[in-house]
């Protein structure tokens, strides 16, 4: 019998719930944006956000829509948070978040939610508040709105590389050019273009007060090896710097060595290890 149970949290608590954010800014980017965008009252229609601990003393969160992100979350509340969800029907597309958590929430819900598509469990976490030392590419600009129709094919490719399933299969790729539209429109797309050809793309898919995160990193196959790669990502960090947040952030997959050289080279540095189920 669990001595703490796990509750859904609403608008009241959101202080509390920020609080906790702000101690993991990187882990938890994704929900300190989604809180500070709509709060929590609206997440019984999109998703729900679960507490660990008192009232007085919150010491956990869980986010749940189409991700299921677990922040802060200690031994026990992964033990209380899995005894909640294993009761129920398995609806996001991925378990992400800092990788004990991950881990363990997964080690006791794969016997409800099983089987994973693929299990990822050590994914390197990065940020940077430095300029990098390596010269930026000019070629590299914010993507216009003008530009959407050549971005797209590139944003699949990407995703599909990446994810290893296409985002065109569900609605025909309907919802993720909605996606890519609003990172554009928002100018948190940049891509360098050749011949009318994206040859580097790169999104910040969450951007937070604390920092913002780049998703979406990608060159294209025939230009990879030749060099390209890391003055393209300076040039986005430097702008996202200047214009947008104090820090930049991201996660790569540990086997990805050729990424993880580019990101050392502009500065990135450890600040935790993420792990992602996909389903």
């Amino acid at each position: 019998m669990l001595t703490v149970p796990v509750r859904q949290l609403g608008e009241s608590e959101r202080r509390a719930v920020e609080r906790l954010l702000d101690l993991d800014p990187y882990a938890g980017a994704q929900v300190a944006e989604r809180v500070a965008a709509r709060g929590l009252a609206w997440w019984r229609a999109e998703a729900r956000i679960l507490g660990y601990g008192s009232r007085r003393n919150l010491e956990s969160i869980c986010w749940l829509g189409g991700n299921l992100t677990p922040v802060l979350a200690s031994e026990p509340a992964v033990a209380a948070f899995a005894e909640q969800l294993g009761a129920e029907e398995r609806l996001c597309s991925s378990i992400v978040g800092r990788a004990d958590a991950v881990l363990g929430l997964w080690d006791r819900l794969s016997a409800h939610w099983g089987p994973a598509r693929d299990v990822r469990p050590n994914q390197p976490l990065l940020a940077t508040d430095a300029l990098p030392a390596v010269a930026p590419d000019p070629q590299v600009r914010r993507v216009r709105g003008s530009d959407v129709d050549r971005l797209f094919p590139a944003a699949v490719a990407m995703y599909t590389e990446e994810v290893g399933v296409s985002p065109l299969a569900e609605d025909g790729g309907r919802g993720y050019r909605r996606r890519v539209t609003d990172l554009v429109r928002a100018g948190r797309a940049y891509a360098r273009f050749v011949d009318g050809r994206v040859v580097f793309k790169a999104e910040l898919a969450v951007v937070t007060r604390r920092t913002a995160q780049v998703q979406g990193v990608w060159v294209a196959p025939e230009w990879r090896g030749r060099g390209m790669a890391a003055a393209a990502m300076a040039a986005v960090v430097r702008d996202t710097l200047e214009r947008v947040a104090p820090t930049v952030s991201l996660y790569v997959n540990d086997f990805n060595l050729p990424a993880r050289r580019v990101y050392e080279r502009c500065g990135f540095r450890p600040v935790g290890t993420l792990a992602t189920v996909l389903f």
